[in-house]
């Protein structure tokens, strides 16, 4: 049950308004002034506070800027309740940190749903999310976007492209976020001496070139089909809407970037440090991980994405066949014992 503190000096509002929260079924804890709400809000911690702005003691402004200092308490959503529709009033209140504002007199479905909005957001934003497109999808989905998402890919200019086409290419600006219809792709850098490193690899369902369209740079990697692919393209303007419009969205966004940072560093560090059957057995879960098995992958790309040469890798991967941890037929990997490939890795 969710816990709503109500700071009201008005006796016949404060129990007007208990009532009807308490028949939502939320738990009400209900005060008559701001300095007694801040301490009952520090002690008690609930899940979002209704305060009235014109009160004696303290009045909501001075709640609103104690409990912004306090660790515990700066995240609770705060919904200031007043008879004061000023417009400066609103924009005090709103530039001070408040998550909305509702005028008195105000009717049960607006204040419940003003509540039910804030106690939504804070849930997303609380809520930890998988390092992929299934919870990017879950992201949006919790945030209310899912319609916006959903818009992003309808009626938008369609491409098909070639098996071994380039979508895009390092250091070209970002002007699309693509969103792979069919087909898979996967995304690579190259060194001075044009050796392919493979940085991710995608399949129908993802999303590809988010993270420069929001850091705003040129593309760090080359991105190129593995097989015959269909793609849609989204404008760049399209995409910065739909984070301005869900900041829950943009917020964690800015997560993803961070853990895509994170993996990347860790990468590198395999890279450097890791035997090359380490390697490879990193590679051949990635693969699996995107596609399962058995998967068709050829052995340059098998080679890019262990950081290693053709000849390493092709040696490597007979090693595991011999050792029966993988077997190739026709040009397809099959997994034969994860167990004992992911302990090589580590």
């Amino acid at each position: 049950m969710k816990k709503i503190l109500l700071i009201e000096d008005n006796a016949e509002i404060r129990e007007n308004t208990s009532e009807i929260l308490e028949l939502d079924g939320y738990e009400v804890l209900t005060v008559e002034n701001g300095k007694i709400g801040v301490d009952i809000a520090i002690r008690e911690l609930p899940d979002l506070i209704i305060c009235d702005i014109m009160m004696p003691v303290l009045d909501g402004y001075g709640v609103l800027h104690l409990l912004s200092k306090h660790e515990k308490t700066s995240t609770i959503p705060f919904i200031f309740l007043t008879a004061k529709a000023e417009r400066t009033d609103l924009r005090k209140g709103m530039d001070m940190g408040a998550d909305d504002y509702i005028t008195k007199p105000f009717d049960d479905v607006e204040l419940l749903s003003a509540i039910e909005s804030r106690l939504r957001k804070r849930e997303v934003s609380k809520k930890q999310y998988s390092q992929d497109i299934s919870g990017l999808d879950q992201l949006i989905a919790d945030a209310n976007g899912e319609q916006e998402l959903k818009k992003l890919t309808e009626n938008r200019e369609i491409r098909y492209f070639k098996k071994k086409t380039e979508i895009y290419r390092e250091g070209d600006f970002p002007l699309y976020l693509y969103y792979v219809i069919k087909g898979k792709l996967k995304a690579f850098k190259t060194n001075d001496d044009g050796k392919e490193f493979i940085v991710n690899l995608y399949n129908p369902g993802d999303f590809i070139g988010y993270v420069d369209l929001i850091q705003e740079t040129n593309f760090t990697d080359t991105t190129e089909t593995l097989e015959d692919a269909e793609i849609c393209l989204i404008p760049k303007k399209d995409f910065n809407n739909l984070l301005h419009q869900n900041p829950q969205v943009a917020q964690k966004f800015i997560q993803l970037l961070s853990k895509n940072i994170k993996d990347n560093e860790d990468n590198l560090l395999k890279l450097a440090y890791n035997s090359v059957r380490k390697r490879v057995s990193e590679a051949l879960i990635r693969f699996y991980q995107k596609n399962q098995t058995p998967m068709k992958i050829s052995r340059e790309d098998l080679a890019s994405a262990a950081g290693t040469s053709l000849e390493t890798a092709i040696r490597t991967l007979s090693d595991f066949r011999d050792e029966k941890l993988v077997e190739i037929e026709s040009g397809k990997i099959t997994i034969l014992n994860m167990e004992k490939l992911k302990k090589l890795r580590n």
